[in-house]
């Protein structure tokens, strides 16, 4: 397959990671070289990488960092430092399942290498390399997977999607927008409407950017626009990302997507979620024990320097909110869509 898309957000280069920080974007391009774990934790906290695969991604690499700046010849130190890193990372975002996925899985190689401590050392970064390419040949699976689950008419079609699950949340090509883009390539791609995505705007910012980039027709609309939208006959589909999916189908996406599955289904519109299977947390049985990450107030009284609400007033700020199974139409992983039901086929042992 053809890949059209450009932009990577996490990169070995120069023996430390390159980040796009997605903070200064759309107006302002620039990246951020990482060279310690504690700078990524902080990378990963303030959301200059964000977008769950993107996370993992991340997070795998600090593990790296992390260990490269333990100095001891001694595996038990080394393993005591490393779980202190691994703590560390965990810490920055709760609800990401992949952050943890990929945590896990450079210690379980890190505890199972035969050898010195460099051994382990040079283990763990060839671990990060390849999380980071399996995860953009996983987009692209997801993308021609979701393509052929999408209304068959009209032949082009409007695509509707929340926050952002580009390029920009992955290692590259997107789940959600992954659909969007395979869609673009065999022609069957009318338009995007991007959410805006209240309070961080990801939409507004980072979908409509990567769109632009690529000369793929978006319109930007408000969260609030979206019943509107579909009444008009505008959108005949809905593609979303995840953050974390329980093991009935539940999924935690960014604020806003439930809202958006009940407005889908009231329309008759098809609702689905593109996620790798990394992010399916089958120790979750369903939606209701998925932590939600609540963030600072200012996101939502604060645009730039300027103050949008009285003092005195307070505040509710979760990141993230739960669409149930049932109003999810199909769960578009790199092995094919299913309906939220099937996940349970998969186990832990397949995924890795």
């Amino acid at each position: 397959m053809n890949q059209t898309n450009q932009v990577y957000p996490v990169i070995w280069h120069n023996d430390s990671v390159s980040l796009i920080d997605q903070t200064r974007l759309p107006n302002e391009y620039a990246v951020v070289e990482i060279h310690r774990s504690e700078d990524m934790a902080r990378a990963i906290k303030t959301m200059i990488v964000r977008g769950a695969p993107a996370i993992g991604v991340a997070a795998a690499y600090g593990m790296y960092l992390g260990a490269r700046e333990i100095e001891t010849d001694n595996r038990d130190e080394f393993f005591n430092s490393l779980e202190k890193v691994a703590q560390m990372l965990a810490s920055t975002r709760p609800t990401a399942v992949n952050l943890f996925w990929a945590i896990s899985r450079m210690k379980k190689v890190a505890y199972k290498t035969v050898g010195t401590v460099e051994d382990i050392k040079k283990i763990l970064l060839k671990t990060a390399q390849i999380i980071n390419a399996e995860d953009l040949q996983t987009c692209q699976a997801i993308g021609d997977n979701g393509l052929k689950v999408l209304p068959d008419s009209p032949e082009k079609l409007t695509i509707h999607t929340h926050c952002n699950a580009g390029a920009l949340a992955t290692a590259g090509y997107g789940t959600a927008l992954g659909v969007v883009r395979s869609a673009w390539r065999e022609g069957r791609l009318e338009r995007v409407f991007a959410d805006e995505t209240r309070p961080r705007l990801q939409g507004a910012k980072l979908t409509a950017w990567e769109c632009v980039q690529e000369g793929i027709p978006v319109t930007v609309i408000t969260d609030n626009m979206a019943a509107h939208c579909m009444k008009q006959g505008l959108i005949h589909a809905v593609v979303v990302g995840a953050d974390r999916i329980a093991a009935n189908g539940d999924a935690a996406n960014k604020i806003g997507t439930y809202s958006l599955a009940l407005v889908a289904k009231a329309h008759n519109i098809p609702f689905f979620v593109a996620a790798p299977l990394s992010t399916v947390d089958f120790e979750l049985p369903d939606g209701s024990e998925i932590p939600i990450e609540e963030r600072d107030a200012s996101e939502i009284y604060q645009v730039g320097k300027t103050i949008l609400t009285p003092t005195g007033a307070e505040f509710y700020n979760p990141a993230f909110d739960v669409t149930p199974a049932e109003l999810i139409t199909a769960i578009i992983t790199e092995h094919g869509a299913f309906a939220p039901g099937e996940l349970q086929k998969f186990s832990e042992k397949q995924m890795v």
